[in-house]
């Protein structure tokens, strides 16, 4: 990733700042389907996704699994583990080859240190940051299954045109059981919601790909 402009941590920084992060990060490379943190793993580094893709989840001893989050290049994970101590809060898998950028917590320690304009500029990025995981609790916790599959189908789509702001697509391939891993219900609940949506003709399936047709009711 030549220019790290466009990770949301580093926006803000110029490119003379953006060359000193650098200078203290190394890189790694993952397989499809290989773990890269697991949850309650010791805490150390900061992960950039350079290329390729992850989901970020939690399970429990039965092999049940809650999807918090997709990501794909430009995002990344494992901020915390440079801030503060414990553990990993949940494990990332990769979902496809994945290269990485990574910054080990006493590099990163030493930048913030030796930098406290960029250090500034982190902090904010990284407000912003928890702002929105806020904001995504608050949804889970007030929001009913409808309400959540249709912020989740919004969130992860982007208009196919600006004539038509309100069509949109999902580009990622999802199944029923990865949206309802999403929103914490079952994929009889979701599946059922979907139906119905395409029955109305709200939403369609073009090369598996969900598409989003009008703007979607704002309740079930």
């Amino acid at each position: 990733m030549k220019n790290l402009q466009s990770v949301p941590l580093f926006e803000n920084l110029s490119q003379e700042e953006l060359g000193k992060i650098l200078h203290y990060a190394s890189t790694r490379s993952y397989q499809k389907n290989s773990v890269v943190i697991n949850e309650g793993d010791d805490t150390d580094s900061l992960y950039i996704i350079d290329n390729g893709s992850v989901k970020v989840y939690l399970s429990d001893n039965s092999g049940k699994e809650v999807i918090i989050n997709t990501l794909e290049a430009g995002d990344y994970f494992g901020e915390l583990s440079v801030l503060t101590t414990g553990k990993r809060s949940a494990s990332v898998i990769t979902t496809s080859s994945s290269s990485f950028i990574v910054i080990y917590k006493r590099d990163f320690k030493e930048l913030i240190l030796g930098h406290p304009d960029i250090a500034y500029t982190l902090m904010e990025n990284l407000a912003t940051r928890v702002r929105n995981l806020t904001d995504n609790i608050k949804s889970l916790a007030l929001e009913d299954v409808y309400g959540r599959v249709v912020k989740t189908l919004m969130n992860l789509s982007e208009p196919i045109s600006t004539d038509s702001p309100d069509r949109r697509i999902i580009k990622k391939r999802l199944t029923q059981q990865e949206i309802a891993n999403r929103v914490g219900s079952s994929r009889e609940m979701v599946a059922r919601i979907l139906k119905d949506l395409t029955v109305g003709e709200y939403i369609s399936q073009e090369n598996r790909q969900i598409v989003i047709n009008k703007k979607l009711p704002e309740h079930y």
